[in-house]
């Protein structure tokens, strides 16, 4: 190996490829090197999900209005679920918000290697350039959705509704990095695992849909009984959703431990999901 590196070098090539020489060597400088190529992921991302549809990224909009307004005919009005004294659109447009963010993140990262497969037998570059591309695409979405989350504030602030925003949305940058790490742990860990088990793919979507449950996107922490709350609060995406409606509807409950849990708990899920991808991304062409 190292001789073949020699004679490349001797002979003025500027770029050698070889084979990953073990789990840690990861080559993640290669990502910043292939930022124009991330960046054409991402706009193929955006551009793509809605095309050719009638409203194109008015869905971005439309969504979020609609799951809003199911959760509060469904479980503000007719089951009737505490929101902690907040106006029901704004609790679960708030938890609606972030929570779609990270399911979006999960979902889109965790078909990498099968939905790709064609273009990483034909050419080589960073395989991670991908679900990092779904990261940034996902969040321009956020970015909309979050805007239009602002705008009905402002509007129920207006109105004298007891809402109030305070300094802890500063943390919004941290809270979107912890989403976005833990998605993409979680995704590219299912998307090195079905390479193999091709099942894992179609369990994706039916445990998200499970996870919302367990996390309090539909109710606060607050309402559950004391023996609940503790499987809740284990959940490391429910540190998260409790500060970021603390921070900008004035409810919740933000605990510095429970945030300190949920980064250590997502750091770990990420690295194991970077070492497993790295390792599996060099034979996964043998089993796709």
């Amino acid at each position: 190996m190292a001789f073949a590196r020699t004679q490349a070098e001797d002979e003025g090539w500027s770029l050698v490829l070889t084979p990953h020489r073990g789990w840690f060597d990861l080559r993640l400088r290669q990502l910043w090197r292939y930022r124009d190529l991330v960046l054409l992921f991402v706009r193929r991302d955006f551009v793509a999900v809605y095309k050719q549809t009638i409203l194109g990224p008015l869905w971005y909009l439309i969504q979020p209005l609609l799951t809003t307004i199911t959760f509060t005919v469904v479980f503000g009005r007719i089951a009737k679920l505490s929101t902690d004294g907040l106006p029901q659109f704004l609790f679960y447009m708030s938890g609606t918000v972030i929570w779609s963010y990270f399911a979006s993140c999960l979902t889109g990262t965790s078909s990498t290697f099968i939905a790709n497969a064609n273009v990483f037998g034909k050419v080589y570059f960073p395989r991670l350039a991908v679900p990092v591309s779904v990261l940034i695409s996902k969040l321009i979405a956020f970015g909309i959705q979050f805007a239009l989350f602002l705008i009905f504030v402002v509007y129920f602030r207006v109105r004298g509704a007891d809402v109030h925003p305070n300094a802890c949305a500063l943390l919004t940058p941290l809270l979107l990095l912890l989403m976005a790490g833990l998605g993409l742990g979680f995704g590219i860990i299912v998307s090195a695992l079905t390479t193999r088990y091709r099942d894992l793919a179609q369990l994706v979507a039916f445990g998200v849909q499970l996870l919302m449950y367990a996390t309090p996107v539909i109710y606060p922490v607050s309402s559950l009984p004391q023996k609940y709350q503790m499987l809740i609060l284990a959940n490391p995406i429910t540190p998260v959703i409790e500060t970021f409606r603390y921070a900008y509807l004035g409810a919740g409950t933000p605990i510095v431990g429970d945030l300190l849990y949920s980064t250590v708990f997502i750091f770990v899920v990420l690295a194991i999901g970077v070492l497993l991808f790295t390792r599996v991304e060099r034979t996964f062409m043998d089993t796709v």
